[in-house]
């Protein structure tokens, strides 16, 4: 008989996360974007978070949620605006075990109760299948410098609400 892993749960974001949010940030790009960007893009992408004071003032400006396990961290995702996934980073251990839908779930729950009709999302090529499988559809590829490194990604939007197919 399967053991069921326990069942992760969501909170808001506190200052005192940021430590713990910019380790797993950090290893999400270097243990799950290695298939898709170089060893220099995904050092350069993961040093956003070396400065943890201007990662901390950049998660608190935005709507972030925390998802945890047995109230630890595993997970994070954040809403600019009303209507711009900013980010969404799962620890490596707990990838493909729907930490990420359920961050994004409530993400688009919490956009929809805003009125907003459409989300949008700047997806790195890892993150692509996973947003086009939800329904979000690629509005055109970007190139974008991080670090002194370019880095590749896609412009995604899902509708949202009356405007939504089921």
């Amino acid at each position: 008989m399967g053991q069921s892993l326990p069942k992760a749960a969501l909170r808001p974001f506190l200052p005192t996360d940021t430590p713990v949010l910019a380790a797993i940030f950090a290893a999400s790009i270097q243990q799950l974007t290695g298939d898709d960007y170089s060893e220099e893009q995904q050092e350069a992408w993961a040093a956003a978070a070396d400065d943890e004071a201007s990662f901390g003032k950049k998660l608190a400006s935005t709507l972030t949620l925390i998802a945890t396990l047995q109230g630890s961290p595993v997970g994070f995702a954040s809403l600019k605006g009303n209507d711009h996934i900013d980010m969404l980073y799962v620890h490596p251990s707990v990838a493909g075990q729907g930490v990420g839908a359920m961050l994004c779930d409530a993400l688009e729950k919490l956009a929809g109760a805003r009125g907003t009709t459409g989300l949008v999302v700047d997806a790195s090529d890892t993150a692509v299948d996973f947003f086009r499988k939800r329904g979000y559809v690629a509005q055109q590829r970007n190139s974008v410098s991080i670090n002194g490194e370019w880095l590749a990604n896609t412009t995604m939007k899902k509708p949202l609400g009356a405007g939504a197919q089921a």
